[in-house]
């Protein structure tokens, strides 16, 4: 089979396709990346080591899409991902709007012209954000947990929360570009007959992730924590008890592979894919595991908010499991002793995480 990764350069779509090459050697990969964020050039110079064939797009340009050669699959790892896209100083909404959502009809273009499957990884960030932010919450073990004492929303159990959970406005600007990217895709692959899948993905974490706060939070705390430079717990009273889940991308390549084959018939074509219960930790909890591996540093504590933070929240993928059979391979604490090797061995990780 042939498949094309877009984003091939970042984090996530470099780490799927050297997944893919170390575990099996059928398909023929492809990737496309506008090489535009600090580090892209590392994962370049991998790919080309692998002998990955690379195409220079960018998927707001139509023509850079149309020039690929044709494939059988291309899974959607190209995104702005931060939830404060559009908001930050290093991006405008408007950009926002076209790298995410302007790049995905573009590519759904190109499937249709080829019948090729599409394959998006979505977010965790499509939930509407009130009720999640108004979620009851205890704090256990020095973390936020649902309290189930309580009546939640609809969607939420103490196993996460489930594809079917409100997914209105509010969601953030960047939520609502993988929502619309998500129902446009749906709606190509319906009218166009090409297969479509949809995974919503928690934070997604490993070696050689960028480090930056608003994108690669575990990696971003491992790094600072082991440089000793300033951390700072912000929001809901400072405490650093915010909870997410935790999924290394490789761990989606056997998720993949049954999308890339199955009979789209009677299957949801949505699930969440996230790391669950068995894999969330709050910053606090994150702090004490930097604290037994590296030693003591001060943490300050910070009430101030930002906007779209919210306290918990943690995939239930009880669908995928039941659908596909899938299940994280690799623990929470598995992925921080890599990020934390990987960190030992590339002492300026945080300066080439900055953006441009």
């Amino acid at each position: 089979m042939k498949i094309l990764v877009t984003g091939a350069c970042g984090f996530v779509g470099s780490t799927l396709i050297r997944t893919w090459r170390a575990e099996s050697s059928r398909h023929q990969l492809f990737g496309a990346d506008n090489l535009s964020r600090p580090g892209s050039e590392i994962n370049r110079a991998e790919l080309q080591r692998l002998d990955v064939p690379l195409f220079h797009s960018d998927l707001r340009c139509a023509s850079d899409v149309d020039a690929w050669p044709a494939v059988d699959a291309v899974i959607d790892a190209a995104a702005n991902p931060s939830v404060l896209a559009g908001l930050d100083p290093s991006s405008s909404s408007r950009q926002l709007v076209e790298h995410n959502l302007l790049g995905t009809i573009n590519v759904l273009e190109y499937c249709r012209r080829h019948h090729a499957a599409f394959i998006l990884l979505s977010t965790s960030r499509v939930y509407t954000i009130p009720p999640l932010a108004r979620l009851p919450i205890r704090v256990r073990a020095d973390a936020f947990e649902p309290d189930d004492r309580q009546p939640l929303p609809p969607g939420v159990t103490t196993a996460g929360v489930a594809e079917h959970f409100d997914s209105s406005p509010p969601v953030s600007l960047y939520g609502a570009t993988k929502l619309a990217s998500e129902q446009l895709a749906l709606e190509y692959g319906l009218t166009f007959n090409f297969p479509v899948w949809v995974n919503r993905c928690g934070v997604l974490a490993g070696a050689g992730q960028f480090g930056r706060a608003d994108q690669g939070i575990f990696a971003f705390w491992i790094n600072t924590w082991l440089r000793r430079r300033p951390l700072r717990y912000l929001g809901f009273g400072g405490h650093g008890y915010q909870v997410r889940d935790c999924l290394h991308p490789a761990d989606l390549v056997p998720l993949l592979e049954q999308q890339l084959t199955a009979d789209a018939a009677g299957k949801p074509p949505i699930v969440n894919a996230g790391g669950g219960t068995a894999s969330a930790m709050s910053l606090r909890q994150l702090s004490e595991w930097c604290r037994e591996r590296t030693g003591d540093h001060t943490v300050e504590m910070s009430g101030e908010d930002r906007p779209f933070d919210i306290p918990w929240i943690v995939l239930d993928a009880a669908r995928a499991a039941e659908v596909w059979g899938w299940r994280p391979r690799l623990a929470v604490r598995d992925i921080l002793d890599e990020i934390l090797v990987h960190a030992h061995a590339h002492p300026r990780w945080l300066e080439l995480s900055r953006p441009l």
